[in-house]
C-alpha cells in the first residue's frame, strides 16, 4: 500500500454559497465540502439557512452566487449528471396518488436507471416494513409510511451522496431505529450523507463531521472532538451544549471552523402528474 495514498476528492462541494431573500440573507459565503463515507451532521437553530443550503444543492433553488459540485458536475452548467449522484429525502415526502408503493420503486429504477432493480426493492421493502403496503397507493400512505417509502426509494438507487431533512419525522420506535441503522450502512458503503435535523442526539450518534449554521452563516465546521477541544466552556459537553454556546451570538461568526416530488430527473423521462415526491435530486420520482 502507497503510505502518500491521497484523500479521496469530495462527493459535494459548497463553494462560497450565498442566497437572499426579499433583502435578507439567508446563506452567506457557506463553504464545506462532504467525502466519501462522511455523514455531515447539519444543525441551526431555525431559520439559520439549513433547508436553503439543502435546496441549492439539490437544484430547487438556483444557485447564483457561490458554487455547487455534486461528483464534479457543477449542479448549475451540468444538472442531469449532478442529479444522477443524489437523493434528498424531505422532511414530509409527497408520494404521488395514483402510484403504488411499488410502482413509487419501478418508477425509481427507471429514473436512474437501476439495473435488476426488483431483488434490492424486495429487501427494501422488507427492512422499511412496506411490505404490506406494497400495492398501496401514495395517497393512502400515513406520513411515517411516506417517509419510509421515501427511503426505500432512495436507497434503491444507491446514492453517493443522500441528503436527509429532519428524516425521523413521523416513524415510530422500530422505523426509527431501522432509519439511523439504514443511514450508518450506507455511510459505511461509501456513500457521503448530510443529515440536517434539531434531534441533536441522533446528530451526535450518527455523525462524524458537524456543521453548525446561525443565521445563514458558519459558526463551526468540524469533529465534536475539536468543538469540545476549541471552544471555552464546554469541554466534554454534549453536542447540545456546544450548539447552545456557538448559537448564543457570542462567537464571531466561522471562526469556530475546523476546516480552515421536484425539479425534473434524468432528460427525457416522462413524470406522473401531481405528487412531491422528495423535493429534489434526479431520482425523486
Amino acid at each position: 500500500m502507497n503510505e502518500f495514498q491521497s484523500t479521496p476528492p469530495p462527493v459535494l462541494r459548497v463553494e462560497s454559497l450565498s442566497k437572499t431573500y426579499e433583502g435578507a440573507l439567508a446563506v452567506d459565503a457557506l463553504s464545506f465540502d462532504v467525502r466519501p463515507g462522511e455523514i455531515l451532521g447539519l444543525v441551526g437553530p431555525n431559520g439559520a439557512g439549513k433547508t436553503t443550503t439543502l435546496r441549492s444543492i439539490v437544484g430547487i433553488l438556483p444557485v447564483k452566487q457561490g458554487r455547487v459540485l455534486v461528483c464534479g458536475y457543477d449542479v448549475m452548467l451540468h444538472e442531469a449528471e449532478a442529479k444522477r449522484c443524489l437523493y434528498w429525502v424531505p422532511d414530509d415526502p409527497q408520494p404521488f396518488d395514483a402510484l403504488t408503493v411499488w410502482e413509487h420503486l419501478e418508477f425509481t429504477a427507471a429514473l436512474y436507471d437501476v439495473r435488476d432493480w426488483k431483488e434490492r426493492a424486495e429487501e427494501l421493502l422488507q427492512r422499511f416494513e412496506l411490505v404490506e403496503k406494497r400495492d398501496a397507493l401514495g395517497g393512502e400512505l400515513s406520513r411515517g409510511m411516506r417517509q419510509k417509502l421515501a427511503f426505500a426509494c432512495g436507497w434503491l438507487t444507491r446514492p453517493r451522496l443522500v441528503l436527509l431533512d429532519e428524516p425521523l419525522t413521523g416513524l415510530d420506535p422500530r422505523g426509527i431505529r431501522s432509519a439511523k441503522r439504514a443511514i450508518a450502512e450506507v455511510a459505511a458503503e461509501g456513500s457521503s450523507v448530510i443529515l440536517s435535523s434539531h434531534l441533536l442526539e441522533m446528530i451526535e450518534e450518527l455523525a462524524s463531521r458537524i456543521l453548525i449554521l446561525d443565521r445563514g452563516h458558519k459558526v463551526f465546521d468540524g469533529t465534536l472532538a475539536e468543538a469540545r477541544s476549541s471552544i471555552a466552556g464546554v469541554e466534554g459537553g454534549s453536542l447540545e451544549e456546544i450548539f447552545l454556546k456557538v448559537t448564543d451570538g457570542s462567537l464571531p461568526a466561522g471562526r469556530t471552523s475546523m476546516q480552515g416530488g421536484a425539479p425534473s430527473g434524468a432528460p427525457g423521462r416522462a413524470r406522473p402528474e401531481g405528487g412531491d415526491w422528495s423535493g429534489g435530486g434526479a431520482g425523486s420520482p
